[in-house]
């Protein structure tokens, strides 16, 4: 009966469409709470727990704990998927913590891997080019592959590997290509690591063999719009050149790329069966093995230094507080970004030793004295922490749960 009374109350935060958030917020972590203090009396078998992420987000966990005490001032966004397998189907629950398209964040890196996973799409429609093709953007001395950029970005999160990508592409194929595939709500204006107005791409010189080179043709982009979303607007001020500028930073104009759209991209790698041919990515089996590698292998196994490049530098679930080497059973298929105070994390995590895999992609924003771009974030003390703690506080649920 108790359990059925907090069932009642999440269907009246979902009903509340008036409810000021930050009371929206107090309710669920209420009931949250209360449904955990209730677990001990009879319903402690994992498979009877209505909503695990609330149950994970009511946990004594500090890091956790630290976060929902004041959870109004992390803008924290989560869907956690569970994974079940019946005969040759798999399906899919999706569990969410205050995920709406309409409330903005800054998606940092994790554009990355639309980039990256349309990159390789790209090359599966021309026959001239393959990954390993050599080639370099046009005043830029550096040569490279399409394989070597794909396996930065997901390794070490570089972002010269992005933006040649990035030129390869143009951001309006980016945009439109995930819009035909069903990934709405994506804006991808700009390169990342500097700022540019240039809408045009740069053209690519490409190594068609040792003797010949060719060139691509730039593209013309359209001029990013003002997002109209919540949020889009942050803090009471940022540094630009050294000056302090008491007015909110407006990422009106920068990339947008929601929880949803991130853990659609995701789903469509990882399980492309569960899609109609025409919603998957058009990659080859070789080429989605390859990104699957590159997904989740760990920086030293590419040959960045260990010290600086530690096994978790790129993995914020489970083992982001940590430098400790990474178990070989616990896969994490993810892309991380950070930027401007916000974190965000999306992955597929596999442990193959104990048969457990699930979906996790959470964003939280750490910028206590709300000035931006004065690198002062609550990083380590706060963000990565609790995101650690909450893929923790999952796999340990999914070690138990009833498939």
């Amino acid at each position: 009966m108790r359990l059925n009374h907090i069932e009642v109350k999440y269907m009246k935060i979902e009903s509340a469409k008036n409810m000021k958030l930050q009371d929206k917020v107090r309710l669920w972590v209420a009931c949250a709470v209360t449904l955990a203090a209730l677990l001990p009396y009879g319903c402690n078998e994992p498979e009877k727990i209505k909503n695990p992420l609330a149950h994970v987000l009511a946990s004594d966990n500090e890091a956790i704990r630290k976060v929902m005490d004041s959870v109004a001032l992390y803008e924290l966004q989560i869907r956690y998927t569970q994974i079940d397998r019946r005969n040759d189907s798999i399906l899919f629950t999706d569990y969410d913590f205050q995920v709406n398209d309409q409330n903005y964040f800054y998606p940092a890196s994790t554009v990355k891997f639309p980039t990256a996973v349309l990159a390789l799409e790209r090359l599966n429609q021309t026959d001239s080019l393959q990954k390993e093709t050599r080639f370099y953007v046009e005043g830029d001395s550096i040569e490279t592959t399409f394989a070597e950029n794909v396996s930065k970005i997901f390794a070490v999160s570089d972002n010269h590997a992005n933006n040649r990508l990035f030129e390869f592409l143009g951001q309006d194929a980016i945009n439109e290509t995930l819009q035909n595939k069903d990934i709405s709500n994506v804006r991808i204006s700009h390169r990342l690591g500097y700022h540019t107005d240039d809408v045009t791409t740069l053209p690519l010189i490409i190594y068609l063999n040792d003797s010949t080179t060719g060139t691509t043709t730039p593209t013309i982009n359209m001029a990013p719009k003002a997002l109209a979303l919540n949020s889009v607007s942050k803090g009471v001020g940022f540094y630009s050149d050294d000056e302090l500028i008491e007015e909110p930073f407006d990422f009106s104009l920068k990339n947008h790329y929601p929880i949803e759209a991130q853990h659609q991209v995701l789903k469509r790698v990882i399980f492309p069966q569960n899609f109609p041919l025409n919603k998957r990515f058009n990659i080859s089996d070789t080429q989605r093995n390859f990104l699957l590698s590159a997904m989740h292998t760990l920086p030293k196994e590419v040959g960045y230094d260990s010290e600086t490049y530690y096994d978790s530098y790129c993995k914020f679930f489970m083992y982001g507080d940590t430098k400790e080497a990474i178990p070989d059973h616990i896969k994490i298929y993810n892309k991380v970004g950070f930027a401007y105070g916000t974190l965000t994390d999306c992955a597929y995590i596999s442990d193959t030793k104990n048969n457990v895999d699930f979906l996790l992609t959470a964003t939280i924003l750490v910028n206590k004295d709300g000035v931006f771009n004065d690198d002062v974030y609550e990083y380590d003390e706060i963000g990565i922490p609790f995101l650690a703690a909450l893929g923790r506080e999952l796999h340990a649920y999914e070690l138990n749960r009833k498939k």
